[in-house]
C-alpha cells in the first residue's frame, strides 16, 4: 500500500503595522514546534529575541548566528538568526521571517524576497511584517493565509511645535548624523541632554543610550530612522525635524509607509501614542496624517529580487548569474550592491585575479565579499581590505595569519579621539569581528572572536562617554533628579529646590540663580521646571478664595508664599493699583492673566467693604441719605457729625429706619457703619489709606478688638480712616466714643460715677481717662462730680 503524500508547510502571514505583538506571537509559536529559526532585520533585534527564548528553553537550546556573533551550542533547537545569516538549508519544523517589507527596500531587498521565496519550515512558516506586502506575497506564495494583526494602542497627530517645546519621553528623528548631532546639541542646552542612536553606532553603544534614556538620565531620544524596527522603548511622542533621507543613492522623500514605521515607535503596548514636526519642517498633509494615523499605505507593487542560482565556475559566470533577469516583472533586478560592486573590482585587482584559479576559489571569494562595509563611506578602502584578506585566503596557507589580525586590532585598540573617530575604529573592528566568525577563516577563531569583541566592547563604552559628553549634562541630570521621575521642584517662602538641592530663589515669578549656579543648561531645565511647576498654580490661583491673597507690609500681594506683584497708590482711594511681577517664566497672556486675577481681588475687596450699604433699604433713602452714604463711602465707613451735619439734619424717619438697616448709626460725633469696625474691614480701610496716601510700610489696624491706642507712634489721618479719633493723648474708636459720651451724660446729670465703666470700655490706663473725659467737653469736679466743659454735648 502505498504511503499517502506529505502535506504542504502551511505558509502563514502575520501582517500589521507596529506595536502589534507580531514577533511575540511568532515566538510562541516557534516554541510549540521541536525545532525552529526566527529571522530578524537587525542584529540588536536577534539578540533581544535571541534572550527571550534563552529564557523560556535555556542556553543549551538556542543558537544566535548573526554576521558578527555566533553562539552556536552542541544541539540547538532554535535558531535566532538577522535575515542574512539563515542557514536555510538547515532543516527545522518552524520557520519565520520579521519585517518581510523589507523586500522592497533598495539595498536589502533581494534578501528578503529571497527567504520569502526559498526559507521555510517543515511544518509551518510564518512571514512578519506590514500590510503594504500582502497583495504581492499573495501572487507569489501559493495557498497564503493572511492573519492581521491590530495595533493595541492608537497613533494620534499632535502637530508642529518648536524643538524645545517637544514633550518628555520624545524621539527626535533626523535622516543623517549632522541633523541628530544639531538636534542633540539643541536639546541639551534647553532640556540638559538627549540620548543619540545612529544606525552606525554599534549595539553596545546603542544599548547604552538607550538604557540612558529608559531609566529617566534624559527626557529625549534623538535618532535616525535606526529606530523605525528597533528595541522596545518608552516613547510617547516622535517628532520629524526632517522628511528627506539619503538611501545609499539618492537624496529623497520618505514614503507614507516608512514615516508611519517610524512614528509607529510612539505608544507602548497599550499606551497611546502621538507624532508630529518641528516648526522648521511645517505641518504634515491631511491625507498623510490620517494614513499614518489609520495605518493605510498603498501597497507594494515592485519587489528586490536577485538570483540565488550562482555559477561558480570563474567570476564572469558569477557575475551574469547574479544578473540574471527576474522571473516575475513585479521583481526588479538588484544591480551594484556592495557585494557585487567588491567581487567585481576584486576580480580586476592585480593581487588577487591571480588566485582566482577554479570554482572553489570564486566560492571563496564571493563568500569574502560578503564582508559588509560598515564603515559606510563608499571609498576603496574597503575593496583594499579584502584584497588583504583574499591574498592570505587565497593563498597557499588559506586562512588570515595571526600576526596580520593582531596588528590591525592594536591599530584600532585605542580609545582616544572624537566621535567622529571613534566610530570609525568600531566599524573597522567590526569588520574584523565578521572576519573572526567566519568559519575556517583563522587560524584561532575563538581567540580572536574574543578579542575583536573586547576591543569593540572597549571602544563603544569609550564612545558612549563621548556621546553623552557631548550632548548630556551631567550636572543637569543630577539637579533633575536622575531617575525616570525627575526630583519635583519645591517652592518654599520664595527658596526653590529641585530634587532637594537649592538652586535659587522664586520671586515676583521670577527665577534668580544662587550664589553658585548651576551651568547655562541646567538653569534653562531648571527654568521649564519651575514653568511647569507654576502653570497649574494659575488654575488654583483663579479658583482660589480672595482672602488667601495677602498684602505684605512692603505692600506685596502674596499667595502660598508666591509674590504676585505689588499694589500702590492709584488713581483713586478705591482704585489702587496693581502691578504684575515681572513672571519672566510666564509667558505675556499667562502674567496678563495674574494681573486680572488680582484685578478682580482688588475689586471684590472693595466692594465687599461696603456692601453693607448695597442692600434694599438703600434704594428708598431720599438725596440726603444717598448723600449721607457717599460720604461714608469717601470716610472708608466713618464721618465726623460736622462734616455732615446739613445732610443728617434733612434726613427724614423713613431715611433713619433705612439707614438703620444699612447698619448705619448716626451719633452726636460721628456718623459711621457698625459692622466696618469690625477686624477684617478695619485691617481692609487701612490697606486703602496707606495706598491712597503713599505709607510705607502699609498701616496695620488696630488688633485683637481694641477699642483705644496711644496717639504715640500712629498717623492721626491713618487712625481716623479706620474709624478712631483723637481724644487727649490717645485715639478711641467711634462707637466707643459714641458710648463713653453718654455714660458722661449720665453722670454729669447726678449719677453715679462712670470713670471705671469707661476707662474698662477704652482699655486704657488710668492717667488717659481724664484726658478722653475732657476731649469729650466735660470736667471732673469735687467728690467725684462731673460738669460740661462748655455748650458741646
Amino acid at each position: 500500500m502505498s504511503r499517502a503524500p506529505r502535506p504542504e508547510p502551511r505558509v502563514t502571514a502575520i501582517l500589521g503595522p507596529t506595536n502589534t505583538g507580531k514577533t511575540h506571537r511568532a515566538i510562541d509559536r516557534m516554541l510549540e514546534h521541536d525545532t525552529g529559526m526566527i529571522g530578524l532585520p537587525l542584529r540588536l533585534l536577534a539578540r533581544e529575541v535571541y534572550d527571550k527564548v534563552v529564557t523560556r528553553r535555556g542556553s543549551e537550546a538556542v543558537a544566535l548566528i548573526t554576521g558578527e556573533e555566533k553562539r552556536v551550542p552542541a544541539d540547538p533547537k532554535y535558531l535566532v538568526c538577522t535575515v542574512e545569516a539563515m542557514p536555510v538549508d538547515r532543516r527545522v519544523a518552524f520557520l519565520a521571517v520579521d519585517e518581510v517589507q523589507l523586500a522592497g527596500d533598495r539595498n536589502r531587498g533581494h534578501t528578503f524576497t529571497d527567504r520569502i521565496l526559498h526559507a521555510r519550515g517543515a511544518v509551518e512558516t510564518v512571514l512578519l511584517g506590514a500590510s503594504t506586502i500582502a497583495p504581492l506575497l499573495e501572487r507569489i506564495v501559493p495557498d497564503l493565509r493572511i492573519e492581521s494583526a491590530p495595533r493595541y494602542s492608537k497613533l494620534t497627530w499632535a502637530g508642529s511645535r518648536k524643538l524645545a517645546s517637544v514633550p518628555a519621553r520624545s524621539a527626535i528623528i533626523g535622516f543623517s548624523a549632522e541633523q541628530v548631532y544639531e538636534n542633540a546639541e539643541r536639546l541639551r542646552a534647553v532640556h540638559g541632554g538627549a540620548a543619540v542612536v545612529l544606525g552606525a553606532l554599534s549595539p553596545r553603544t546603542r544599548n547604552a543610550q538607550v538604557a540612558m534614556y529608559q531609566a529617566g538620565e534624559v527626557q529625549h531620544l534623538v535618532a535616525t530612522d535606526a529606530i523605525g524596527m528597533g528595541l522596545n522603548m518608552d516613547i510617547g511622542h516622535v517628532a520629524f525635524t526632517a522628511l528627506r533621507k539619503f538611501d545609499g543613492r539618492h537624496h529623497r522623500a520618505l514614503s507614507a509607509a516608512e514615516l508611519g514605521q517610524i512614528a509607529g515607535r510612539a505608544g507602548r503596548y497599550t499606551a497611546d501614542g502621538t507624532f508630529g514636526t518641528t516648526r522648521e519642517v511645517g505641518d504634515l498633509d491631511p491625507e498623510l496624517i490620517d494614513a499614518i494615523e489609520q495605518h493605510s499605505f498603498p501597497p507594494l507593487t515592485q519587489l528586490y529580487w536577485r538570483s540565488s542560482d550562482l555559477d561558480f565556475a570563474n567570476t564572469a559566470s558569477l557575475l551574469r548569474s547574479l544578473r540574471v533577469p527576474p522571473p516575475q516583472p513585479f521583481l526588479l533586478p538588484t544591480y551594484g550592491e556592495e557585494d557585487e560592486d567588491a567581487l567585481e573590482a576584486l576580480s580586476k585587482h592585480p593581487s588577487v585575479a591571480p588566485l582566482i584559479t577554479g570554482p572553489d576559489a570564486v566560492r571563496r571569494l564571493w563568500e569574502l565579499c560578503q564582508v559588509p562595509d560598515y564603515r559606510k563611506t563608499h571609498t576603496t578602502a574597503h575593496v583594499e581590505l579584502l584584497a588583504e584578506l583574499a591574498g592570505h585566503l587565497l593563498g597557499p596557507d588559506g586562512v588570515v595569519p595571526d600576526d596580520f589580525v593582531e596588528r590591525a586590532l592594536a591599530r584600532l585598540d585605542r580609545t582616544e579621539g572624537d566621535i567622529e573617530t571613534l566610530m570609525s575604529r568600531i566599524a573597522w573592528t567590526r569588520t574584523w569581528t565578521y572576519v573572526a566568525w567566519q568559519r575556517d577563516w583563522t587560524v584561532h577563531p575563538g581567540r580572536w572572536q574574543q578579542l575583536t569583541r573586547a576591543v569593540e566592547d572597549r571602544l563603544s563604552d569609550a564612545l558612549h562617554e563621548r556621546l553623552t559628553a557631548r550632548f548630556v549634562d551631567r550636572r543637569v541630570t543630577l539637579v533633575l533628579g536622575g531617575t525616570s521621575t525627575p526630583g519635583a521642584v519645591t517652592i518654599e517662602g520664595g527658596q526653590v529646590e529641585v530634587g532637594g538641592i537649592p538652586v535659587g530663589t522664586l520671586r515676583d515669578g521670577t527665577f534668580e540663580p544662587g550664589p553658585h549656579p548651576p551651568p547655562k543648561p541646567a538653569l534653562a531645565a531648571i527654568r521649564r521646571r519651575l514653568r511647569s511647576e507654576l502653570l497649574p498654580l494659575l488654575d488654583e490661583l483663579d479658583a482660589a478664595d480672595d482672602a488667601e491673597v495677602t498684602v505684605t507690609p512692603d505692600a506685596r500681594l502674596v499667595w502660598r508664599d508666591l509674590s504676585l506683584g505689588r499694589v500702590t497708590q492709584g488713581p483713586d482711594l478705591f482704585e489702587p493699583k496693581i502691578m504684575v511681577g515681572r513672571w519672566d517664566l510666564l509667558e505675556p497672556a499667562e502674567r496678563e492673566r495674574v494681573r486680572a486675577r488680582l484685578e478682580g481681588w482688588r475689586q471684590r475687596s472693595v466692594a465687599s467693604l461696603f456692601a453693607v450699604l448695597e442692600r434694599p433699604a438703600a434704594r428708598h433713602l431720599s438725596n440726603a441719605g444717598r448723600g449721607l452714604l457717599h460720604e461714608l463711602r469717601r470716610g472708608l465707613g466713618s464721618v465726623d457729625v460736622e462734616r455732615v451735619e446739613d445732610l443728617v439734619e434733612q434726613l427724614k424717619d423713613a431715611d433713619r429706619q433705612a439707614l438703620a438697616k444699612l447698619d448705619v448709626r448716626l451719633g452726636t460725633r460721628t456718623v459711621y457703619v457698625q459692622s466696618l469696625l469690625r477686624p477684617a474691614p478695619m485691617a481692609l480701610r487701612a490697606l486703602l489709606w496707606s495706598l491712597h496716601a503713599g505709607r510705607r510700610p502699609l498701616m496695620e489696624a488696630p488688633k485683637d478688638g481694641r477699642t483705644s491706642v496711644p496717639l504715640a507712634g500712629w498717623p492721626r489721618p491713618g487712625l481716623v480712616a479706620v474709624g478712631f479719633r483723637p481724644m487727649g493723648d490717645v485715639a478711641v474708636r467711634v462707637d466707643v466714643i459714641e458710648q463713653a459720651a453718654n455714660d458722661l451724660r449720665k453722670w454729669a446729670r447726678g449719677g453715679a460715677s462712670a470713670r471705671d465703666k469707661i476707662m474698662s470700655r477704652l482699655g486704657c490706663r488710668p492717667e488717659d481717662v481724664d484726658g478722653v473725659i475732657r476731649a469729650l467737653g466735660f470736667r471732673p469736679g469735687p467728690s467725684d462730680s462731673l460738669r460740661r466743659a462748655g455748650g458741646r454735648r
